[in-house]
This record gives structure tokens, C-alpha cells and sequence, in this order.
């Protein structure tokens, strides 16, 4: 009997761990608006706690006074960034007829090329189908998600208020504080690379006097966060704005071969050099964690598919019956 039992016990572990996968999902499906303000909120909190200790060694600035210059810093630009984009998208919707007359110069311009080289275009078909694009509803969805995330900064704020409140009182324990230095590491990086291609995409499309240039950029800082896919999207991103500003021309190319090697820099050079091996995650297990999680909590989720999983990776090394697992995710397929 005993050794029937320990026959199937790897079966078994296996089962009750994707039962619990399951449940897991399942809970952050449910939860999702009071945990992802938490777990911003919880990243809030380890990068002022990080930012706090290095003012502390380096300056000698009292803790508690670090995490106030933090608090307000991190506010200050919360407000900015949502300013910008507010103004950016009231100035979009204000100008949406010059945006229509210059589309339909557009697709003047294309039917009439398409007509040199004996290509038939259902003019009125093109006509109609651009009609139904739901560009503007796009717009005003924009506008409503970034009111949305304006109006959780208060629940964000309570949260981190409780986190330092528990940090104080509390003793951290191994694992927390090497969740808490990785992970802050790496959020740096991130958002000093970002920022970064933030700035250079702002020159390069003020460079060519781009409409919606400052929109483009903030877009471009959110996206890097994004592994893979999020410098592509922004790469293209202003495409479609030059496109009704000077149609097919030098504009476009010159914007798509610059921003693509500023990401290619950043991304690539940049990045790499600065980040090493990041978080030790295998490229497969960073793109199924990107879908994962852009499932579970939407953009948000896909903004912090990384740092979530890399969590989940350290927590799974602790234990022997998920050491696997966390082998796994970090690229070492050998299950002993």
C-alpha cells in the first residue's frame, strides 16, 4: 500500500497544484477590482521603501521623511501624466473635423493611385466601412479608463498608508526583503528605460511637428513596460496621426526608422546592460505570462505580467514540492 502511494504521489502533487492554479485564477478574476489597486499599491510601496534606505545611506535623510519626498513625488506625477493626456485628448475630440477631412483627403489619394494601376476600389464601400470605425467611442473609452484609474489613486493611497503602517510594526522576513530589493531593481530600470524612450519619442515626433506628440510619448512609456510586444505597438503608434497629417511621405518612414532604433537601443543595448539576466525568467515563460495575466486583469495585468510572475517564481523556489515549477520558470527543464 505504501508503495502504491508513493507511485502516484507526483500525479497527485501535480493534480492539486493546477486545482489550486484554478482556484487562484479564479480569485483574481473575482477580486480584481480591490487586488490590482493593492498590488500597485504593494510595488508603490517597495520602491519608496528603496528610494527611503538609499536617501538614507547616501544623504543621511530620515527614513519617514523619504517616504514622504517619495509619496509626494510619485502624486506629482500621477497628475502631470493624467493632465497631459486629458489635454491631449480634449485637443484630439476638438480637431475632429480637420482629422475627418484629412482622412477623407486621404482616401481620395489612395483610390486615385489605386485607379494608375488599374485597381477597382469600391470608393463608397471604403467610404462606409471607415464611417463605422468606432474611433471616437475608442477615444472617449481612453479618456473613461484613465478617469477610472485617477478616481483608484485614493484606494492606492490607503493601501500604501497600511503597507508602511505594517512595515513599521513588523519584522520583514528573508524572502520579503529579496522579493522586495528584486523587484524594486528592476521596476527602476523599467521606469528609467521607459522614461527614456518616453523622451526620445517626444524629440523624434516633435522633430516633425506630429500632432498628439506628448499623448504619443506618454503611450510610449506606458507600453515599454510591455515585454516583447508593448515597443512594437509603440513604435507604430504615431504612424496612423502622421498618416493624416502628411499622408504617405517622408514623415512616416523617417519617424518609423528612428523610433525603431530607439527602441532597438534601449530595448537591447540599453536595457540588457543594465538589467543582466533581469529576472531569470525563460522568454516562452515571459510571453505565457503576458497572455496570463492580460486575460486575468486586461492591460494592467499585461503592464505587470513580469514582476507578478517573477514573485511567483522566488515564492515556488522556497518550497520543495514547487521547486519544479520554479525551475521551470526560469528556463531549467529538468524535473528531478
Amino acid at each position: 500500500m505504501k508503495d502504491t502511494t508513493s507511485k502516484f504521489a507526483p500525479i497527485n502533487t501535480i493534480c492539486l497544484m493546477i486545482l489550486a492554479a484554478s482556484a487562484s485564477t479564479w480569485v483574481l478574476v473575482y477580486t480584481k477590482s480591490v487586488l490590482m489597486p493593492f498590488i500597485i499599491a504593494l510595488f508603490i510601496s517597495m520602491l519608496a521603501n528603496s528610494s527611503a534606505n538609499w536617501l538614507h545611506r547616501k544623504w543621511r535623510v530620515p527614513y519617514n521623511l523619504g517616504i514622504v519626498l517619495n509619496f509626494v513625488l510619485f502624486m506629482a506625477l500621477i497628475t502631470m501624466v493624467v493632465s497631459f493626456i486629458s489635454s491631449s485628448i480634449e485637443s484630439f475630440v476638438s480637431g475632429a473635423d480637420i482629422y475627418e477631412d484629412r482622412l477623407n483627403d486621404s482616401l481620395d489619394w489612395i483610390l486615385s493611385k489605386a485607379s494608375n494601376y488599374h485597381i477597382n476600389i469600391n470608393a463608397q464601400f471604403v467610404s462606409q466601412t471607415l464611417e463605422k470605425l468606432p474611433v471616437f467611442n475608442m477615444v472617449k473609452s481612453v479618456g473613461g479608463l484613465i478617469v477610472s484609474l485617477f478616481t483608484n489613486i485614493l484606494l492606492i493611497t490607503l493601501f500604501v498608508i497600511f503597507i508602511f503602517m505594517g512595515n513599521a510594526s513588523a519584522e520583514k522576513p528573508a524572502l520579503v526583503g529579496t522579493i522586495q530589493k528584486q523587484i524594486s531593481f528592476y521596476l527602476l530600470v523599467k521606469i528609467g528605460v521607459s522614461l527614456l524612450a518616453a523622451i526620445c519619442t517626444w524629440i523624434v515626433l516633435t522633430m516633425v511637428k506630429t500632432e498628439l506628440a506628448m499623448m504619443l510619448a506618454v503611450l510610449t512609456f506606458v507600453l515599454n513596460f510591455i515585454p516583447n510586444i508593448g515597443p512594437l505597438i509603440a513604435t507604430a503608434a504615431p504612424l496612423p496621426v502622421l498618416f493624416l497629417q502628411h499622408g504617405f511621405d517622408w514623415h512616416m518612414l523617417l519617424v518609423l526608422i528612428l523610433l525603431a532604433a530607439v527602441h532597438f537601443v534601449i530595448g537591447n543595448i540599453l536595457e540588457t546592460k543594465w538589467l543582466g539576466k533581469g529576472m531569470n525568467l525563460n522568454p516562452i515563460v515571459v510571453v505565457a505570462s503576458l497572455i496570463f495575466w492580460a486575460l486575468v486583469w486586461g492591460v494592467m495585468g499585461a503592464l505587470l505580467a513580469v514582476p507578478l510572475t517573477a514573485i511567483i517564481k522566488m515564492i515556488f523556489e522556497r518550497h520543495e514540492a514547487t521547486l519544479p515549477v520554479a525551475r521551470f520558470l526560469g528556463g531549467g527543464y529538468s524535473f528531478k
